[in-house]
């Protein structure tokens, strides 16, 4: 069963993969994330990352397996 986590009306996101996902809508529950960039000199919104993100172990469909 999924745990019920409080939703930050300020950090909106549509992550659902997120294991910080509010998950009841489209929301963060951190009180703060971490936003940061994968480019010396970011210029549109693909250069940017959530460093918050934690991939939920439910979403992860080949987590485990091996070749």
């Amino acid at each position: 069963m999924d745990t019920i986590k409080k939703p930050n009306h300020s950090i909106a996101c549509t992550v659902s993969q997120c294991a910080n996902h509010a998950r009841t809508c489209d929301f963060c529950s951190l009180d703060k994330v971490s936003i940061g960039t994968h480019e010396n000199n970011p210029t549109v919104k693909q250069c940017v990352d959530c460093e918050s993100f934690i991939l939920d172990a439910k979403a992860c469909k080949n987590c485990g397996e091996t070749k």
